[in-house]
């Protein structure tokens, strides 16, 4: 891929969703950068991802954890597994700059996360940081912002 289209970033935030919708972890992790940041602030217009709390703040090395933990045998919390759905609106490219092979988006989403009977609803904006590497887009910095992150949690299994 050269200089992706609008439609093409599009469809590459859609795909990490689904990605994550179908417990394709794997494949989800390899979207992200080595250096890639995953990171949901605690604190509605946090500025700061290391001088405050966060919701998770976590390098690719602790998706990676998290990731096996989900699969692992020995993962009570998740017997039976979690499962999730995103319904995402239209993502808007928010900056493009062709030359250094960066681009932000901006997607709205509703998701909702779910275990046995008790299903919650989270609605927020992910914001991604993209870079054109080796002709594949990948997720250097993904930033989810909830509507309400300042609410009483339960445990957040799974990515948003």
């Amino acid at each position: 891929m050269t200089n992706p289209t609008d439609d093409e970033i599009i469809k590459f935030i859609r795909h990490e969703a689904r990605l994550i919708d179908e417990h394709r972890f794997d494949e989800w992790l390899e979207l992200y950068t080595d250096d890639a940041i995953y990171w949901m602030p605690l604190e509605w217009g946090q500025t700061d991802s290391k001088l405050h709390a966060s919701l998770m703040l976590e390098d690719k090395l602790l998706l990676k954890v998290r990731v096996e933990r989900l699969k692992g045998n020995r993962t009570f919390s998740q017997k039976p597994k979690s499962r999730c759905h995103h319904v995402l609106q239209v993502s808007a490219i928010d900056s493009r700059d062709e030359a250094a092979k960066r681009y932000q988006t901006y997607t709205p989403f509703h998701y909702v996360e779910t275990r046995l009977d008790e299903q919650t609803l989270y609605a927020g904006w992910a914001k991604h940081d993209l870079a054109l590497i080796d002709r594949r887009l990948r997720i250097t910095h993904k930033r989810v912002d909830l509507v309400n992150p300042e609410a009483a949690f339960g445990n957040i299994q799974l990515f948003m």
